[in-house]
């Protein structure tokens, strides 16, 4: 071989092993980018079911668990509160719960899959203000208690139900839940849905 002549086989090889190791180098680089796409650990486990014991919570209270960065209050309502729900659908903006956020199961009068208990998401459907669990005040004529936001006036009764002539355009949001147990709650998934 001369040395005005080519090796076309050292050429191939070199050729290959720097095509090789720019497409290593290229999928190194862009690795991060692909990590950082992907949520963290943190939060994934902002997203995951919260399991609740509710074994001793008493008719009338109220526990606050957080799900998805979210206040849930889970409250054990007593019979007078079940009683409060009926007859006032006139002085609601939807008694139905037709244009509400909840799973079909939790369409209903009491919002709920098992009508002592209450699971809800305690935020405001105007701006995002918390409002106060006040079961028994009675701050207007049609009104029984139930859940006021001092914020704007809202007020929603025991089952997160707007009042008319407020702020708030919609019911209070139920988020997706079952009952492991008796005692034993899920928040985050419906029953069968992993």
């Amino acid at each position: 071989m001369s040395g005005d002549e080519i090796d076309l086989g050292k050429r191939n090889m070199i050729t290959g092993a720097v095509v090789a190791t720019g497409g290593v180098g290229a999928a190194c680089a862009a690795l991060p980018f692909v990590s950082y796409w992907q949520p963290s650990v943190a939060a994934q486990a902002a997203g995951a079911p919260v399991e609740v014991d509710i074994s001793d919570l008493q008719p009338g209270e109220q526990r606050v668990v957080e799900w998805r960065r979210k206040p849930v209050w889970i409250i054990r309502r007593t019979e007078e509160a079940l009683k409060s729900l009926q007859g006032h659908e006139a002085n609601l903006r939807d008694p139905e719960s037709l244009e509400s956020d909840q799973p079909a199961y939790a369409t209903n009068e009491t919002r709920s899959l098992k009508p002592e208990y209450l699971v809800m998401a305690g935020i405001c459907t105007h701006l995002g203000c918390s409002p106060t669990y006040a079961p028994e005040e009675e701050l207007e004529s049609g009104w029984t208690g139930g859940f006021f936001c001092p914020c704007h006036g809202g007020k929603y009764d025991l089952a997160g139900r707007v009042l008319e002539g407020v702020p708030p355009p919609k019911n209070m949001m139920v988020p997706p839940h079952y009952y492991l147990s008796d005692t034993v709650l899920l928040i985050g998934e419906d029953e069968g849905v992993a």
